[in-house]
């Protein structure tokens, strides 16, 4: 019986988490690599549900509050780039555990900011310590799975990730009804905290030193050159990325658009927040269980298609003013597309740079990241009595995404994407 380096290196991760003293087995694991992956969502999604709140208590007005999203993004896609390298070169605990404490300090920061330009600069310091969890937790998948067995595990990180964006809104909105909108960052440094305690104590080192890269800031660009001259990891990066910047429209513009034009409550909107991210899990798990028939390239370009038809639907369900009967299934549409492109692009970029997973991991989530905080602030541009921004924007960074599939990907024959690994 033959053994491909997707189960070999499987093997080998069990063998570590069996050690005395750390996790047992792969099903800890997932929960906290799933819990490390969700600092996007649960600083992005949290307060969502309060955005007209705090924009009343601020004085201020609908683009300057959506802004917090794009410092907090931009954080996320910039913080990437430090601790992804960081972490090839001093192994994955230490610049994670000092970027979940950075977390909890700009946590509680913005919780007693005092107007909207504090609170806009101090989410850009949040964003930077809560990306230690998001591209650290893809480089352990990739030190101990590759290929298909990589795009399950990611597939299956998706659920527990995926929860976030249903938790995080109902959770936020209940925060609200008590505390406020600066509760909710109370509750975020806890999130924090915990993690950062749980990283301490459970999550063993998957990098030896061995397998990690010497040098400074010179080695660290040669690595990114390395890494932007792959074609078919700049295929994936991209795809995925512009595929996020539909995500990151939707969750910069839904609150304003659906409780403002539509008339939603701030906990009816967060049940089709929920509802939407529920979609996403339920993709995510159809990719786990199929990925070994049809491979991760022909589900990335599955969920590249969908994206699309919910864009196109959603753009002309509000160009012709159709209401909610049609807006939200379009919505669905491209929020669920996430958990068929996300796991399997991952699972493609990562494939042949095993040695630098870490710095792989930073550029993948830039493209997500950066795209989306360039994204963001364009939803409010006609205020929150039109839709019609949203759905624009969605649509464009859905046809930049098949667009990328269709050429560059398509002519590259990267050898990672084959079906079989």
């Amino acid at each position: 019986m033959t053994t491909t380096p997707g189960t070999a290196a499987a093997s080998g991760a069990d063998d570590l988490l069996d050690r005395p003293g750390l996790p047992t087995g792969r099903r800890r694991l997932v929960l906290l690599l799933g819990a490390l992956s969700a600092f996007g969502p649960m600083s992005l999604d949290m307060y969502l549900p309060g955005f007209p709140a705090l924009a009343r208590e601020l004085g201020t007005t609908e683009a300057p509050v959506q802004l917090t999203i794009t410092t907090c993004l931009v954080g996320l896609a910039a913080g990437q780039v430090l601790a992804g390298p960081l972490s090839d070169r001093f192994g994955r605990r230490r610049p994670l555990v000092g970027g979940l404490l950075l977390y909890a300090v700009a946590s509680v920061l913005c919780a007693s900011a005092p107007g909207i330009e504090s609170l806009v600069a101090l989410r850009l310091l949040q964003g930077l310590g809560g990306s230690a969890g998001i591209v650290i937790a893809r480089a352990v998948v990739r030190d101990l799975y590759t290929g298909v067995e990589a795009a399950r595990f990611f597939a299956v990180l998706m659920l527990i990730n995926g929860l976030a964006p249903i938790l995080a809104p109902l959770l936020g909105a209940q925060v609200l009804e008590v505390a406020g909108w600066r509760g909710v960052f109370v509750v975020l440094t806890g999130f924090g905290l915990l993690l950062a305690a749980l990283v301490s104590l459970q999550l063993p080192e998957t990098l030896p030193p061995e397998r990690r890269q010497p040098g400074g800031a010179r080695a660290t660009l040669g690595t990114f050159g390395r890494l932007l001259r792959d074609r078919g990891f700049v295929g994936c990066a991209l795809s995925a990325g512009f595929v996020f910047g539909s995500l990151f429209a939707y969750i910069a513009g839904s609150s304003f658009v659906l409780q403002t034009k539509y008339g939603l409550s701030a906990q009816t909107f967060s049940l089709v927040f929920g509802a939407n991210a529920f979609g996403l899990i339920a993709a995510s798990q159809v990719s786990a269980r199929v990925v070994g028939r049809y491979g991760p390239r022909a589900l990335l370009t599955a969920g590249i298609a969908v994206s699309a038809t919910g864009a196109a639907a959603l753009l002309v369900s509000v160009l012709l003013d159709l209401g909610l009967p049609a807006v939200l299934p379009s919505l669905l549409l491209v929020v669920l597309s996430v958990g068929l492109v996300a796991p399997n692009a991952a699972a493609l970029a990562l494939a042949d740079h095993p040695r630098t997973a870490g710095s792989a991991s930073a550029l993948l989530g830039l493209s997500q990241y950066l795209v989306g905080g360039l994204v963001a602030p364009l939803v409010g541009l006609a205020g929150s009595d039109s839709a019609v921004p949203l759905a624009a924007v969605i649509a464009v960074s859905s046809a930049a995404a098949v667009g990328v599939r269709v050429l560059v990907l398509a002519p590259a024959g990267h050898p990672s994407a084959s079906p079989t690994r």
